[in-house]
Order: C-alpha cells, then sequence, then structure tokens
C-alpha cells in the first residue's frame, strides 16, 4: 500500500510518498502548478501514481483556525475533486492546519538556509500532512 500526500498550493504542489508499508513519509518533489492558467500538474502526478504504485492519495485541507473552509481550502477540495474523476482511487482529504509551520520549523532546527528552506518547504508540508495521515491509522 503507497499512499501519496499533496500540499496544494496556487503555483506549487508539494509530493511526499509512504513507504510501502504505510509507516513513514518521505518528500518526493515539488510539482510547478498554475491555478490562473488552468496548469495543476495531473500529468506528473499520474506518472507518480504509476511509478509507485499509488493506491490511495491524501490531499491537505487548509481550513480555518476555527475549523471553517474558506477559499483556499475550497479551491483544495476541487483540486481533490478532480483527482478523484481523473484517476479513479481514493482521495483522503486531511486537516493541514499549521503543517508549513511544522515544516518550517523543522527545516530550521536542521539549520537549513533560508533559500533552500524556501526551495523545499512545500515538499516537507506534503510530508507532515502525509506523517499525519499514516499515524492515524
Amino acid at each position: 500500500m503507497r499512499v501519496l500526500g499533496l500540499d496544494v498550493g496556487t503555483k506549487t504542489v508539494g509530493v511526499a510518498i509512504s513507504d510501502e508499508m504505510g509507516w513513514t513519509a518521505q518528500g518526493l518533489e515539488t510539482v510547478r502548478i498554475n491555478e490562473e492558467r488552468g496548469i495543476f500538474g495531473f500529468e506528473r502526478i499520474k506518472e507518480l501514481i504509476d511509478h509507485y504504485q499509488v493506491d490511495t492519495l491524501v490531499v491537505g485541507l487548509p481550513k480555518n483556525m476555527n475549523g471553517t473552509i474558506g477559499e483556499r481550502g475550497q479551491a483544495c477540495q476541487q483540486y481533490a475533486e478532480q483527482l478523484k474523476e481523473l484517476f479513479q482511487i481514493p482521495v483522503i482529504m486531511w486537516d493541514e492546519r499549521l503543517s508549513t509551520m511544522a515544516a518550517e520549523k523543522l527545516l530550521i532546527s536542521a539549520d537549513v538556509s533560508r533559500k533552500k528552506r524556501k526551495q523545499v518547504i512545500d515538499k516537507m508540508a506534503a510530508v507532515v500532512i502525509l506523517q499525519g495521515y499514516l499515524d492515524s491509522k
């Protein structure tokens, strides 16, 4: 069982993959997208699904601190619906409140420079999202 975790933004999608046992999450890459132009990176995500034999997708759902779903959360829900339709595998929405902040703290504690943090923050946020899901199972 492999699970792909996605941190969906307006310009990038951070991607993480589970190990085959579904215990740990590792960062894979950051896929460039452009919401305004309708470029969502689905081709690359399909390649990753096929390569890693993924059977479940976990998409981060950015809720507001009071639990409501705002504009960004709605965009992530729409993205998840498109994934379901395109790939016909389960797509789970996972509360990602503070995942980017947690990823940032991890990178700072590892003494990663600000420039390098910016390059990997989305991928690390995907790891935090996916690991949270895996830990809940």
